[in-house]
């Protein structure tokens, strides 16, 4: 498999606190990837220093054959990546059509070629965010603060979605909703980065795990492998 995303030897710091010492990790076309962990080891520093939001002091990134590393966030984004923040981060006062094409994009010319992401497809794949389009982005439920930032993020056409808490203070019947949505996602072909603490959901959905402590890849492998690595399991998430 051809790798979409190659992160090599990565440091940075929250200035004269270092974050990170080394982390490598790649993502395939069409795969879906883990960063695991507890709170506090690494995993959103990474995705901060990603898309340009922490600056990374040493390594690289590569993103489609491209360095894209402490490229500035407007560049890296518009490269391919689409960011489904911690917190979700809906504009508020914007309705939720407003939130969905305040960020629209047309898809990349280059690259790889996927079925282009708008509204009617945002909705199709979301009815919820239709029946709740003219709604201000304050008034929606938690699950459909989610739907909508993934939609958002969708209508960038991204060729990497990248999930920072995926399903984070969601109720289990939304948690569900949103883990078959990114099914349908991976299904569909769309690379995906998932942060979350659900392990045995992502053990179903994803193809690969990279586990994070103290700032420092420590473990990495398929599903089959972490399933069976019930020590790892225990020792560095905590279940």
């Amino acid at each position: 498999m051809s790798a979409l995303l190659e992160v090599q030897d990565l440091h940075a710091s929250y200035g004269h606190a270092q974050a990170l010492f080394g982390v490598s990790f790649d993502v395939g076309v069409g795969e879906v990837v883990t960063l695991l962990g507890r709170n506090g080891m690494g995993r959103s520093t990474t995705i901060k220093c990603l898309f340009g939001l922490l600056p990374a002091k040493s390594g690289s990134i590569t993103f489609a054959g491209k360095s894209i590393h402490n490229n500035p966030s407007h560049s890296i984004a518009q490269s391919g990546l689409g960011l489904v923040p911690e917190g979700r981060q809906v504009f508020p006062n914007l309705s939720v059509e407003e939130n969905l094409v305040a960020t629209a994009r047309k898809p990349r010319k280059s690259g790889q070629i996927l079925q282009e992401w708008g509204l009617e497809r945002v909705y199709k794949f979301f009815p919820r965010l239709k029946e709740r389009r003219m709604n201000l982005g304050v008034h929606l439920s938690g699950g459909e603060q989610q739907m909508l930032a993934i939609g958002r993020a969708l209508m960038t056409n991204p060729q990497l979605l990248v999930l920072d808490e995926a399903t984070e203070g969601l109720a289990p019947i939304i948690r569900d909703e949103i883990w078959d949505a990114l099914t349908q996602l991976k299904q569909q072909g769309l690379s995906q980065i998932v942060i979350d603490k659900n392990v045995g959901a992502l053990i179903k959905f994803a193809d690969r795990h990279y586990v994070l402590e103290k700032g420092k890849v420590v473990w990495g492998g398929t599903s089959g492998e972490l399933q069976g690595q019930k020590d790892i399991i225990h020792q560095y998430l905590g279940v």
